[in-house]
């Protein structure tokens, strides 16, 4: 707040006529002139510092066994252990109609900032932002940007460490055939599986290789029989080699390592943190640290910020310090606790040519320093499949949406881009 506080100054300018004369000095004149300084200073305004927050969670899933949600409890855990003044509770299996009352129920128990960590189930929390205005509501970001004053929505640049996965997918498959086990066409299922397309295609060139990547739908995020046999089909019937998922449970991974091909991870180090399966079937993951978005929102909660940053898109340059002192990356490639080029897999490293291990590294750098990023760097060429949305059909084959060496703005790619790229083969 800037506040003026004028001052009345009596300035008593003397003037002295000084005329010699013989005999003596005549009386001086005095004149006197009223001044009116004005001074501006300059005054904060004062915030009210929290001295603790609760942040409660909303898992639209199960945790345990899932990747998602999995990796949103990991993140509540590590806010709390980085900060003793913060406590995480949460739910789990909470529908769209579930979300309200299962977060007045929170706020009840003590909940400063309540997340919906997915967009169907965390954007009802929307309607009580207003009746509880000194609580921070957040939810994931699958396509809608509605934010209010203290409705936060938030994703992480996964697409980024997935264009890394996608290189190391495009040197390991010997039938030039890539599968995806997908959950169902939207923006965000669709611009996460472009970033690993656009490493595929980028390993196809510089390999001189032909590969087709192959998308399948199951129709939702976790339904674990659904994916299994999806993943058999994609093994079976297009001699699939390398097997990744945009769902959740565990299936795709158990038909990889039974059928002995490769597997790329999601969401999590699987490996790692899991257990699931070794690095003899898992070639990488990427791994998503929502406790990096999380500490921004918990940050501007205890300053007493009153009207935070309502779209958060964190990628590789923004990174967190954990209480162990450990430094992360928003996302990241990791294998059994590894990271970086140490993240591939032992068994997989000598089947992937020093060019490919180079270019991983390299653009892996990069984007942690923020010079570069694959949806830059790329031309965006519509493959004519896709979501259309209210207003926005998806653009006819071969069409270019976005030339290379441009970057698309944040909005149209967390709410805009609906189309398959260029080349994927999108099943039935």
């Amino acid at each position: 707040m800037v506040w003026k506080r004028t001052l009345l100054a009596v300035i008593c300018v003397m003037t002295v006529l000084a005329m010699l004369t013989a005999c003596a000095a005549p009386t001086p004149q005095v004149i006197e002139k009223e001044v009116v300084v004005t001074v501006e200073v300059e005054k904060e305004v004062e915030k009210e510092v929290k001295a603790g927050a609760t942040l409660a969670i909303e898992h639209f899933s199960v945790i345990e066994g899932t990747t998602w949600s999995g990796a949103h409890d990991r993140a509540g855990k590590r806010i709390a252990e980085k900060y003793p003044s913060v406590e995480y509770i949460y739910r789990e299996e909470v529908g769209p109609d579930a979300a309200v009352p299962y977060a007045e129920e929170l706020i009840a128990e003590g909940a400063d900032i309540v997340v919906g960590n997915a967009e169907f189930m965390g954007l009802p929390l929307k309607d009580i932002a207003d009746k509880y205005p000194d609580v921070y509501f957040a939810s994931i970001i699958a396509s809608d940007l509605t934010t209010k004053r203290n409705f936060i929505r938030l994703f992480p640049r996964q697409y980024q460490a997935l264009y890394l996965e996608g290189l190391i997918a495009g040197a390991l498959t010997q039938t030039g055939n890539i599968g995806i086990v997908s959950a169902f066409p939207c923006v965000q299922v669709i611009r996460r599986q472009a970033g690993f397309y656009l490493g595929v295609k980028d390993a196809a060139e510089l390999l001189g290789k032909d590969i087709t990547v192959y998308v399948k739908y199951v129709g939702d995020w976790y339904l674990p029989t659904e994916e299994r046999d999806i993943a058999k089909t994609l093994v079976t019937q297009y001699n699939v080699d390398v097997l990744t998922q945009q769902t959740d449970s565990g299936s795709p991974l158990d038909v990889a390592q039974e059928e002995g091909i490769w597997f790329i991870g999601k969401d999590m180090d699987i490996v790692g943190f899991y257990g699931w399966s070794s690095t003899d079937t898992v070639a990488v993951s990427f791994d998503t640290r929502w406790e990096v978005l999380y500490e921004k929102i918990v940050k501007d909660w205890l300053a007493g910020d009153k009207t935070p940053e309502t779209i958060l898109y964190l990628g590789m340059d923004d990174k967190m310090i954990l209480a162990d002192g450990t430094e992360e990356y928003t996302v990241d490639i990791m294998n059994d606790n590894k990271v970086g080029i140490d993240a591939i897999s032992p068994k997989a490293r000598p089947l992937i040519p020093d060019e490919i291990v180079k270019l991983v590294e390299q653009r892996r750098d990069q984007m942690i320093k923020g010079v570069w990023d694959p949806f830059f760097a790329h031309e965006f060429v519509s493959n004519g499949t896709g979501l259309e949305l209210e207003g926005l059909p998806v653009p006819e084959k071969g069409t270019m949406v976005k030339p290379a060496d441009e970057m698309p703005s944040d909005e149209w790619l967390l709410s805009k881009f609906n189309f398959d790229l260029e080349g994927m083969v999108i099943l039935e």
